[in-house]
């Protein structure tokens, strides 16, 4: 079954033990601030997802790494891909999912979350950017130069998949 829950902005008051047990929400409705925590919680539990932003006027996908800082979605991108220039003062979107790993626990539900809202370009504190770990060695052929964004997420969608473990 697919459930789709949205969470506006707004100040998280909890979080939930697991993922959400309540029926199908409509992407549209607003949920609780504990959703946008739990999202968050998701998506620290993954190290790389895909940003969705516009390049001349058209729809593009990169893949980036990612860290939740104070309730904000640091990226870190190649620098000579120039996606960045294009993110900078725009509304992106950035999700992420566990479909090619396993779930932790040995729990067999999948997930996927995405946060929409503003980027800009940033520079983290050293102890920020060590916490992303060693770059690739090279992207396309050059030398990995980091560049970062924060993604100041205004909307929160997360979706899940269980599955009954009866036949």
């Amino acid at each position: 079954m697919l459930f789709s829950r949205s969470s506006g902005t707004g100040t998280a008051l909890g979080l939930s033990g697991g993922l959400p047990a309540t029926g199908p929400v409509s992407g549209a409705s607003a949920t609780s601030g504990s959703d946008k925590l739990l999202a968050m919680e998701l998506l620290g539990s993954v190290r790389y997802g895909r940003l969705a932003m516009s390049m001349r006027a058209l729809p593009f996908l990169a893949v980036a790494r990612h860290l939740v800082i104070e309730d904000r979605v640091v990226l870190r991108m190649h620098r000579g891909l120039g996606f960045h220039e294009s993110c900078d003062g725009s509304v992106i979107a950035y999700g992420a999912d566990n479909f090619n790993s396993p779930a932790p626990g040995g729990a067999k539900d999948l997930w996927s979350v995405q946060f929409t809202g503003p980027a800009e370009i940033v520079h983290p504190a050293s102890d920020q950017r060590e916490r992303f770990g060693t770059g690739p060695a090279d992207v396309n052929g050059e030398c990995f130069d980091p560049v970062y964004l924060r993604l100041d997420p205004h909307v929160t969608h997360m979706h899940t998949l269980a599955f009954d473990a009866s036949p």
